[in-house]
């Protein structure tokens, strides 16, 4: 059931994920807002993950007689509504109180996927009392393979079908927004950020019981009242720089369900996960958050795509802000698209409701350039809908 205080009517004004982040943007506390929307060092990668969807043209076809489209698909045994599901996002619930429990019931009232962050203010096992599915558990292999175990065993107890192991973030990117905002979890804004924050007035009514003992809850050991800074340094101290193909089969021996690498940006890296029996990639540079400098999710997702060669799922996120991005990239070899940011910014406007509405905006955007593609459903989306320039760019057999 939607907590949201946001009329419909309001929502409704929000005709894009741009303005839905502007809104975000007004309400939010800019440490907080910029926490969610900020990149590594320069940003050239978060940038270039958007502009990298303006140098791809469509080639509709009009006479195919699109009067009906189909969006549906199906993925690692469910049946999807739409190519598009949630990325794990770290500390939803900064956004809006148990915001990771309403982000998880917006996606499957959608119909979609929601995939849990590791880092969730809520347990995992809270999101999964939600009874909202398709439901997936992002992972890491950490320096103690028995914390790595756990996770794993709790996911399987929870009814998650599918573990997304992140492989690119084994060491902390260097997030200059945030060094330059003084952010930490709970938020100190100092003398100039409270007084800015004091202007948030409905953030800071909805959080005022939540900001002081937000945490990391799938951190926490049973009975521990360890603050979240310990806790904080507790995850940093478990990354393992070393993670290698050799930890991946390991983690593959303890969990038999369906199993994705997050991170792939090299297509031998991507042919090798093939190899090793794993049952999808997601090509991703984590919204640009780590490596800058790193290439653009859509500029390495055809190559990507071309070394997998149809044999497992490839999913891409980063930059994907329009439905006409969706359609791209299917037509560049993805069979699926996930969102991370425009998800927070729907839940610092309206929680519950506001993730409905931002997956409801990709939805309607998707159905309404299929239509007028002339595409009347998925599979009709390849190189072909492409103008000509970009098709050369696609690797060939």
């Amino acid at each position: 059931m939607s907590n949201s205080s946001t009329a419909p009517a309001a929502l409704k004004r929000l005709y894009s994920v741009a303005a839905v982040r502007d809104a975000a943007r007004r309400i939010l506390p800019r440490p907080v807002f910029d926490f969610a929307d900020g990149g590594a060092e320069d940003e050239r990668t978060l940038h270039r993950n958007e502009a990298a969807f303006n140098d791809v043209a469509l080639l509709p076809r009009p006479l195919n007689g699109a009067a009906t489209r189909d969006l549906s698909l199906d993925l690692f045994g469910a049946r999807l509504s739409m190519p598009l599901g949630i990325a794990p996002t770290g500390l939803a619930g900064l956004f809006w109180p148990d915001g990771e429990r309403a982000a998880a019931r917006a996606a499957a009232a959608a119909g979609t996927f929601y995939c849990a962050s590791h880092g969730s203010v809520c347990t995992l096992e809270d999101i999964a009392q939600t009874g909202a599915g398709p439901r997936w558990m992002q992972v890491f292999v950490y320096t103690d393979r028995g914390f790595t175990r756990d996770m794993v065993e709790r996911a399987r107890a929870a009814g998650y079908g599918a573990l997304v192991l992140t492989i690119d973030n084994q060491l902390l990117g260097n997030r200059e927004r945030d060094i330059s905002n003084g952010f930490s979890i709970p938020p100190r804004f100092g003398v100039a950020g409270t007084l800015a924050a004091a202007t948030k007035a409905a953030w800071l009514l909805r959080m005022r019981t939540r900001l002081p003992k937000l945490t990391f809850g799938n951190y926490l050991r049973p009975g521990e009242t360890a603050t979240v800074g310990a806790l904080a340094g507790r995850m940093a101290g478990l990354l393992d720089p070393g993670l290698s193909w050799a930890d991946v089969d390991w983690l593959r021996t303890v969990w038999s369900g369906p199993l994705l690498l997050k991170g792939i940006l090299h297509p031998g890296e991507a042919a090798e996960a093939v190899a090793r029996g794993i049952d999808g990639v997601i090509v991703s540079n984590h919204g640009g958050r780590q490596l800058d400098g790193a290439a653009a999710s859509l500029d390495a997702l055809p190559a990507v795509a071309a070394s997998v060669a149809g044999r497992i799922p490839v999913l891409v996120d980063g930059g994907i802000r329009r439905g006409s991005d969706v359609v791209k990239a299917l037509a560049l070899g993805a069979s699926c698209c996930l969102i991370g940011r425009p998800q927070l910014w729907g839940l610092a406007v309206a929680g519950e409701d506001g993730v409905r509405h931002v997956l409801d905006l990709y939805r309607k955007e998707i159905d309404r350039v299929m239509g007028l593609m002339g595409a009347r459903s998925l599979g009709e989306l390849g190189p072909d809908c492409l103008s000509s320039v970009q098709a050369k760019r696609l690797p060939h057999d």
